[in-house]
Formats: C-alpha cells, structure tokens, sequence
C-alpha cells in the first residue's frame, strides 16, 4: 500500500539583490563554468528564482552535476539542496532521469558526513523527496543515522523515516517498530517530540500505549512533547469518543500544572473542542485570559482573545462569570488588542454583571481623563464612551449614573468623544422618559463646560426638544441667556474693545521701575515671552467668555442658526404650558434680540468670519417667525402647522431612527443567536451507545480552521469551470498575425499571472521567439520569459507574473520578437493591452456615520462625476452603481425612499485589498421633464489613483446604461 502523497510545497528562494536583467541558459552555463564559489552562489539564486517562476532549466542539470555539486562551501551546498527540491527528476516518459544516479551518489555521501548540520541538511531534504526509486538507496543510510551521536541529525532521521513510510510503505515495511524503539531509547525531547508525531500518524495503539506510560509523569515532560501528546489526544477524542470524559480530565489536569504558554494555549483548545460543558468552558477561557494578560506580543493577544470569542459564540452565556477578567487585558497599550476585550465582554455583560462593568469603565474613563500624556489616550477615551454608550442603552437600571458620569467629564473630552456623549444622551433621553427630568438638569449644568461647539449643538437641539414643563422651560433659558452673555454682542464687544485699548495706553504711559534679570526666591533667574504674552493674554481672555457668545464670535454660526430653532420650540411649548402673556413676551422679546445681535455681529468686521447664507437664512426666519407669532391675525392652521414643523416633525424622526437602531441590533442579535443554535431535528448522540471503534464522531474544528486557512474559502467548482476561465482569456493578437497569442488571467491577492500560449500560425520555425511586457501604473514585471524556437504550428506557453502594489488602473502591454530568416531584421508583433480590472482588489466596506464623516474631512483627493442615465428608477441606478463599483451602502434602506422617489442621497464605502478606503456620496434627482436620471456621485480617497479610477468605473457605467436598444431592425 501506498499513502496518498500530499502536493509538494517547495522553499522559496527571494534575491533581494535582484535586477530586471534576464539571462539565457548560456549566461547560466558560462557563470557556472568559470566563477568562484561566491559567484556560484550569486548564480545559483538566480538560477532558482529562474526555475520558481515556472522555467524548468533541464539543460543545466549536468553543468550543476559537475561544477556545483563538488563543492564545499556551506552556502553554495544548502543551495543545492533547494535545486534538488524543484528540479525534475523524471524524463517525457515518466522514468527517473539517469543524471539522478550521480545525484543520489552524492546524497548518500552527505547522509555519512562527519559535520552533523549538512547531514541534518540532507535528511530534512528527504521529506521533501517524493520518487520512490531515490528514497529506496537512501533506506539504510537513514537508518544508521537515527544512532547518530548529535540529536540535531536524530530529529530529522525520525522524520525521514516517516516521510518515506508515507511514499511507499514496502521501502520501509517495519517504520511503525523502528519508531517504537527509538521513542523508548530516545533522551533528547525534540527527538521524542518527533517520534511521538509519527508514531500517532502511524500506529494509533503504540501510540495510546506510550502515552498510558508517561500519564504520572506528564506534569514533568518537556513542553514540547506535552504539546503533542495535546494534539493526539484532541484527535483520538474525537474519534474515540468512548475516551473523551478520561482524556478531558486529563487534560483539565495538564492545564493546571503545567507554565508553558504554547501548551496552555492548545489545551484549552482541545478542552473547548472536546467538551461544550460550561464548567470546562470557563477553566478553559480563564486559563487563555491570564495567557493574553500575560503576554507581551500583541497579535499573540488578537489570537488568543478571538478564540475566547470563538468559545462564547459556540456556547452563548458560558463565560459570563469571566467578563470582567476579560477586561483584564485593558491593560494592553494597542489599541485592537483593547477593542477587542471590550468587543467579547460587551457580549458577556448582563444584569448580574453589569454594575460591576460600568463600575470598572468608570474607572478606567477617568484614569483616561487625568492622564491625557499616554499615547491615543484620546481615541481610548472615545472607546470607552462608545461601549459605556452601549451598555446603557441595553440596561436601564444604569442609564442614570452613567449619564452623569459621562456629562461629569464632559469638559475635558475631545470634540468628537464630546459628540458622542451627547449623542447618547439623546437615545437615552428618548427612550426612558422617567428619566428625562434629572439629565435634563444634569444636562443644564454642565453645558458652560462644553467646549466643541457640535457638542452643544447637539445639547440644544435635546433642549428644544425635551424641555415640556414651565419649569424646564426657565431653567433652558435662562441658561441660554447667561451663554449669550450681555446684548447686543457687536455694541458691548466694541465696548469691551475699547476699554481695554485704554488701559493698554495708561500702562505704556507708566516708566518701567525694572529692566534687569528676575531673581527668584531659589536663587534662579526668571524668563518670560515677551512675544506671546499679549496672545496668550487674549486667548484666554476668550475662553472665558460663555459658551454661545465664544461659538459666535469664533465665526461658527451654525451655532447660532440652531439657537434661532431652539428658541422656537421654547417660545412654542411655553405658549401651551403658561397663560402668563407677559412672561411669553418677554421671552420672545429677549429671543429678538438675541439673534438680531448675532446677525449684527456676524455682518460686522469684529469676527474673522462673515456670517454665511445658509446661517443668516435660519436665523432671519426663525426671527420673522417669532414676528408672525405676535400677529393676532394668524390662523388655527398656520398654527397647527407650524407646530407639526417645530415639534413634532424632528422628534418623530429621531424616534424613527432609534427604532431602526434597535430593530438593527435584535436582527445582529438573532443572527448571531442562530449560529449557534441546534436545530430542533438534530439527533442526540449518546456516548454510551458508542463502540470504541467508531469513526462516526464530530468534526475537528481546530483542523478544519487549519484547512481553511490553507486552502482557502472559496468555491473550487465554480472557480474552476470551464466558463469562468473562458471568460478570463483576453486575445493578445490577431488571427492574421505571424503568431497567435492568448492570455488566461489570473487574480491573486498581490499579484496577476498571465498564462500566454503562443501559436506559430507559419510554415517556418520562429527563432529566438521571446514575450516582452511593460506596465503603466503600479504595476511591475516580476520575472521576464526567456527565449525559445517554436516549430512550425507549433505551440508555447510561457507565465509571467505583474506585482499590484495599489488599487489603481493599470495597463500591461507589449511585444512578440522572433528572428528572420537570411539575417534579415527581426519581426515584431504587437500585443493588445492588457487593462487590470481594480474590480477584483475592491470589497464592499463598513463603517459607522461618524468615522465616514471623519474620512471624508480627512482625505484629499475628489472626483466629481456627474451623472446623467436613461434608467427608469433613482433605485435602479444605484444598484448599477453598487455593482459597478463594488462599493457598499452605508444609508439603511429606509432611508432610501420609495421605489418611485424623485430625490435619492446616500454614502458609499469600499475597502481594496491594500488598506486603502474609498467613499463615495451619491445625490441624484429625477428630472421631471426629460425623465432621465441626474445629479453627481462625488468619490474621495486618501491618494489620487483609486478616485480617478472609481470614476472612470462609474462613467463606464453611465456609457452601458446609455446605450440606444433597438427593438427591430
């Protein structure tokens, strides 16, 4: 019998010294004639480089037989033995070649050199040797070197022995004893190690018996081998599941004693694939938390923690007593390693726990408040807001300390974490209105703290909308009195102004009583700025002035335009709540005057900034409003109206979008929910009905996350088609031309091969035939064909490799160049370009509202198309856009509108294979007289290549839309 051979997985060999020169089989030959041995080497990695990229070099087999293979050098060997790995072994008809006797003369001699690393050398070469003929001379040497005196060479004997069991099991009928004995006598735990491994593959009960044997002492084995007695006994377990209860108290057992951090780590795997009882579950997870605490690689600990979410998302609610261990490796200064932990305890947090998670944010929050000189001290602090955000939001009974505690420090948060505070001040306001009372007054406050004017927008706005008592009512505005300050703003500033360019005139009018140096009470001289102590002076000046009157007067009236939205909602609740006419008056009054002064002021040259339009629009209809008001005249409903507007419109579509929020996250929850669920008609296994001997058990998580990571996630059916690679083949030339070329592309993840088979469509044979390629864009050749003769209607193919570096368009063209007969000049052919489709390095993307808005300020580069189809629906254009440009839609679709709406806006995120983000934000209307579709998609990207090339994807997709369908001809 003969073990299946598994595919080959040679070494790769990379020459950083590279250059874009090609050689021929003669440069090859000649440098291997007359070089020295460091010229050999140079060689040697070029000629392998040559070979990995698809040219066999079958020629230079004897030159490297006899100008190679002599060598001593170290270097020039280790080489050689890379060349025996790839070079091949068989001729056209299957057989081995009869160069390889001398090669295997050489081999053997090596297998009984007196210097023990080249022997290791050879014997790890001969597990990847897979020709039965070679391996069978090579038996004996092999097997004199498991008594080798150096456990170096005893490591890869033991593991030569069990690659050629595996070719052919006659070359070595007694493997299964010879690894029995060896692992008796063996002392060196890398040799045991190894030996263990092949005896588990081999002999499952030798195996089972030898682990029998050292269960006392297993404690006090080297690591290494208890890491393999891990391995078998997860498989065995699994199946043998009448052992499963024995082995997993015995791993339980080795979790507990043993220090090692690999064995830990696949001890508490195997317990987690063995057994879905929540008690080992937690000493499983436990054991993995103190490893990722412990240490100090961070991708160790993005491992670690994402197996500890592996563990809850298969057994929902079994780690819940580890929540707060888990939040234990907070203490990491990476900043994944730390959203991660709070990603897998937020999934933990209940009831039972919760008061103890908020207490331990808390507290980390404030540690983040008071020590603001660590590095992303900040975008920690935002982290924490936003999972604080989400705790609250999930369990009422701490939405009111934790408001407080986030409104408490608002003053010293950054803009945006500010923003995020008062964002979830207002889900929380609006969903639990026993509440609305004291965070409106806790609101109120703190507000003369605030110092992001968004945050404070976002204040009023929950002013306006929330304040429904009288007594809120006063206690907003007198609040927004006391932040405006003293009215009106241009008069008292110019006021201000001038008093103090007065006193600036006394004091230059008063001699300096001291000119010389400051001595301090230490004995050392004092120093002062003289260049910024009148800035600073007037900085803070500025930063004492109230919030509202320090917004405006920095030029930011928006502030101001949303004030003027505020007032009427006050002025238009109180009017239900009080039939005092003079207190209504006054308020409107006060009102009046208020955003007058703020139109004054932002039209005056006292601020940097004039007032905009859209501002000064707001502003001046919120006054004629707050006019048409006083006016007795006014109807029921103009009224009615007005109130549906102010009151009534804003607050039900926050309640909308709270609504879809939640609807959002119970979708996620049960998605989430059903993947670990059994279903209802799954059958129950019962260990005890089990036969030792059966091989009808579960499957091997771990080794089918293994696979998966080797082989890939993809569909080999559908990859593989005959019409999917059809599709990919690009004709290079004509029919007509001298020489036919075609090219089946292939999409990596880094990389392009073009697979080009040439035809020689004459009746002569093409000398020196060789494929020249160049790029245009990122894009570079990697290895460059060689030159052949193709027979008359003969075929060749050649392989050649183009390095993407981005997610641009690029362009790989070129040239065929064959000599003429009777010295004549050499004929050219000229190959049809080649267009990189960036489709294939561009994924759909992801993102949160406030980071798509923090990206769109941030990028540089826009492309503005403008958009202008003959589709029939604003619907069915974005789909085309969507498919077109494999971008993903961050508006939730009922944002979108009706089938049939006349206006549709919304953001697109995309993500290429190298990092890079693309947004996109598409606004288009229906014309109503043409009924074509028009508008613009505006595209930004932190470089210029993927805007420009998203946009020619999307007027490509304007040109395909637009095309005229003939019913008849």
């Amino acid at each position: 019998m003969t073990v299946e051979n598994e595919e080959l997985a040679y070494t790769l060999v990379f020459d950083p010294s590279r250059s874009g020169n090609s050689y021929t089989v003669s440069d090859f030959q000649k440098a291997l004639e007359k070089g020295s041995d460091e010229d050999k080497v140079e060689t040697m990695k070029h000629i392998l480089v040559t070979m990995l990229e698809g040219n066999p070099l079958p020629e230079l087999l004897m030159h490297i037989i006899r100008f190679v293979m002599p060598s001593k050098n170290k270097k020039l060997k280790k080489l050689l033995y890379f060349y025996w790995e790839i070079v091949p072994k068989l001729d056209e008809e299957g057989k081995l070649r009869h160069e390889m006797i001398l090669v295997c003369n050489a081999i053997q001699h090596d297998l009984r050199h007196p210097n023990e690393y080249i022997r290791g050398n050879t014997l790890r070469f001969l597990t990847k040797l897979k020709e039965a003929e070679l391996l069978e001379q090579m038996v004996p040497s092999v097997l004199a070197c498991l008594e080798y005196r150096h456990a170096y060479v005893r490591k890869y004997a033991i593991l030569a022995v069990l690659s050629i069991y595996k070719v052919s099991d006659h070359l070595l009928p007694d493997a299964k004893d010879v690894l029995n004995t060896f692992l008796a006598a063996e002392t060196d735990p890398i040799c045991k190690r190894n030996a263990f491994v092949g005896l588990s593959e081999l002999d499952r009960e030798a195996a089972l018996i030898y682990l029998e044997e050292n269960i006392t002492a297993i404690e006090a084995l080297d690591p290494l081998l208890q890491a393999a007695f891990v391995q078998f006994i997860r498989r065995d377990a699994i199946h043998t599941p009448t052992l499963k209860a024995q082995y997993i108290d015995l791993l339980l057992d080795l979790l507990k004693s043993t220090t090692s951090h690999e064995v830990i780590f696949e001890t508490a795997l195997a317990l987690t694939a063995l057994s879905s009882d929540a008690s080992v579950l937690t000493v499983a997870a436990s054991k993995l938390i103190d490893l990722a605490v412990k240490v100090f690689d961070n991708n160790v600990k993005l491992i670690v923690l994402g197996r500890i979410d592996d563990i809850n998302d298969k057994n929902p609610g079994s780690l819940e007593e580890l929540t707060l261990e888990i939040l234990r490796v907070l203490n990491a200064e990476d900043m994944d390693v730390r959203r991660k932990a709070l990603d897998i305890a937020m999934n933990l947090v209940t009831s039972r726990n919760v008061d103890n998670v908020v207490r331990l944010l808390k507290t980390e929050l404030q540690n983040t408040v008071y020590n603001s000189e660590k590095e992303k001290s900040m975008e920690y602090r935002q982290l924490i807001i936003k999972t604080i955000h989400v705790i609250a939001i999930r369990f009422v009974e701490v939405a009111a300390n934790v408001v407080s505690l986030l409104l408490d420090c608002i003053g010293d948060l950054t803009s945006s974490a500010a923003s995020g505070v008062i964002s979830f001040v207002k889900e929380v306001i609006e969903k639990y209105a026993h509440l609305r009372e004291p965070i409106l007054k806790n609101l109120i406050m703190v507000l003369d703290n605030v110092k992001s004017a968004k945050a404070y927008r976002g204040a009023l706005w929950i002013l306006g909308e929330y304040a429904e008592t009288y007594q809120e009512i006063q206690r907003c505005w007198k609040h927004i009195r006391s932040s405006v300050g003293e009215v009106p703003i241009l008069q008292t500033e110019l006021k201000r102004i001038s008093e103090n360019s007065e006193k600036d005139e006394e004091t230059d009018e008063v001699p300096q009583k001291r000119t010389g140096p400051i001595v301090l009470s230490d004995g050392t001289y004092g120093s002062e700025n003289a260049f910024n102590s009148e800035k600073s002076s007037s900085e803070d000046e500025r930063d004492l002035r109230p919030p509202l009157r320090r917004f405006i007067l920095n030029g930011d009236f928006y502030t101001g335009s949303i004030l003027a939205s505020t007032s009427i909602k006050l002025v238009l609740r109180l009017e239900k709540t009080s039939r005092d006419d003079s207190i209504l008056n006054a308020l409107k009054a006060e009102a009046l005057l208020i955003l007058v002064s703020i139109i004054r002021v932002g039209q005056s040259s006292l601020v940097e900034k004039k007032i905009d339009e859209d501002s000064l629009e707001r502003i001046v209809t919120g006054i004629s409003i707050l006019m048409d008001d006083l006016d007795p005249t006014e109807s029921d409903a103009e009224r009615k109206l007005l109130e549906t507007a102010f009151l009534d419109a804003t607050k039900s579509s926050f309640k909308t979008q709270v609504a879809r929020s939640k609807h959002k996250n119970a979708k996620i929850s049960a998605r989430n929910l059903s993947k670990a669920a059994e279903p209802i008609d799954a059958p129950v296994a019962f260990r005890q009905f089990a036969h030792a001997d059966t091989r009808a058990a579960e499957d091997d998580m771990i080794e089918e996350d293994l696979q998966l990571a080797l082989k890939g996630n993809y569909d080999s059916l559908s990859a593989n088609s005959a019409m999917s690679k059809l599709r990919k083949v690009v004709p290079l030339t004509g029919f007509s031309d001298a020489v036919y070329a075609e090219a089946y592309i292939t999409t990596h993840q880094f990389n392009v091969v073009l697979d080009v088979l040439l035809v020689n469509q004459t009746r002569e044979t093409l000398k020196n035939l060789h494929v020249q390629f160049a790029t245009l864009g990122d894009l570079k050749i990697v290895d460059t064909p060689s030159s052949t003769n193709v027979v008359p209607h003969g075929f060749h193919k050649v392989s050649v490799t183009v390095k993407v570096s981005s997610a641009d368009t690029g362009v790989i063209f070129g040239n065929i160049i064959y000599d003429a007969a009777h010295g004549e000049d050499a004929h050219y052919v000229i190959l049809n370009d080649v267009h990189v489709d960036i489709m294939d390095y561009i994924k759909p993307g992801k993102t949160d509202d406030e980071h798509f808005r923090t990206m769109w300020n941030a990028f540089e580069w826009e492309n503005k198309i403008s958009v202008k189809s003959q589709l029939p629906s604003l619907h069915a254009y974005l789909e085309e856009l969507v498919k077109g440009t494999n971008m993903g839609v961050l508006t939730p679709a009922e944002a979108l509108g009706e089938n049939d709406c006349r206006f549709l806006s919304c953001n697109l995120h995309a993500k290429s294979s190298f990092g890079e983000d693309a947004l996109a934000n598409l606004c288009i209307e229906k014309d109503p007289s043409s009924g074509q579709v028009v508008g613009h998609v505006r595209i930004r990207s932190k470089g210029q290549g993927l805007a420009l090339s998203l946009g020619d994807r999307v007027a490509l997709i304007a040109k395909q839309t637009g095309k005229v369908q003939l019913s008849r001809v």
